[in-house]
């Protein structure tokens, strides 16, 4: 697509009926956002390349934690610095990427990049390319360059398996990035007699979560097979990148910080 072809199809989009709501919404959220941070100091997502007056997430809400644009959070814009500065998956050469639980602030990117050797899987989102049990990977070994698997596996109860077949079905040659939730505490805790929503939530942190992960998350990893690397957002961008860009959670809320988990095969 040429940048004039681009250009037309940006602006058609901006002043259809549609466009034209996102803008006044948009506008809505950052002078709300403006008005509760009480500063005039914008963030910017490295991902879409805007700056806006980011909103709160979460439960309890982070401040400055979510891209009105491309509704990224803090955990996606380090990764997208990390897979840029870090990873190859940027230049241009041929790799099958598998994406688990595509989120919607990459997708697109990656489809862009990638075209047919992208693929997206979930068991439940009728969105994605493939339906997919993470625990019953129905592709041969070795089948994927990339793997990316992000805030899935604290909802998979049996994530050993789970962990296996990721190490399976990647290349002796590629990667995956395989994030969860990680509490600042040292041994994973579960319970599996503990089904109520009330109860997980309770002991997990949320509903639909069947564990709260430890710092031994990395190990349950190379258990399963795999080299890992936990990358800290310090070691991937600058003291000021991380304010402004607003790449790390608040360890008071959620836990161990942010970080990346890079696994290779053995």
């Amino acid at each position: 697509m040429s940048a004039l072809t681009g250009f037309l199809k940006s602006a058609i989009k901006a002043i259809s009926p549609r466009g034209i709501r996102q803008y006044y919404r948009r506008n809505k959220i950052q002078k709300e956002n403006k008005k509760l941070y009480g500063d005039a100091q914008k963030s910017f997502c490295p991902i879409c390349g805007k700056a806006s007056y980011f909103s709160p997430f979460g439960d309890p809400p982070r401040a400055k934690a979510r891209c009105i644009f491309c509704g990224s959070l803090e955990r996606h814009r380090l990764l997208w610095l990390f897979l840029k500065n870090r990873t190859p998956l940027f230049d241009k050469t041929n790799k099958k990427m598998l994406h688990v639980a595509a989120e919607k602030c990459f997708a697109g990117r990656f489809k862009g990049m990638l075209g047919k050797s992208y693929l997206t899987a979930d068991l439940s989102e009728p969105s994605a390319m493939v339906k997919m049990d993470i625990t019953d990977i129905r592709y041969p070994d070795e089948s994927f360059d990339v793997i990316m698997c992000n805030h899935v596996l604290e909802h998979v109860v049996d994530d050993a398996k789970a962990m296996r077949e990721f190490h399976r079905v990647l290349k002796k040659s590629g990667w995956a990035i395989l994030l969860v939730p990680i509490a600042n505490m040292d041994k994973t805790y579960e319970d599996s007699s503990i089904t109520g929503d009330s109860e997980r939530e309770k002991a997990f942190g949320q509903h639909d979560h069947v564990r709260r992960y430890g710092r031994d998350y990395t190990d349950r990893l190379r258990s399963a097979g795999f080299n890992v690397a936990a990358v800290k957002n310090y070691e991937i961008a600058s003291a000021e990148e991380i304010v402004k860009s607003v790449l790390s959670e608040n360890i008071n809320v959620r836990g161990a910080g942010t970080e990346i988990i890079y696994c290779t095969k053995n």
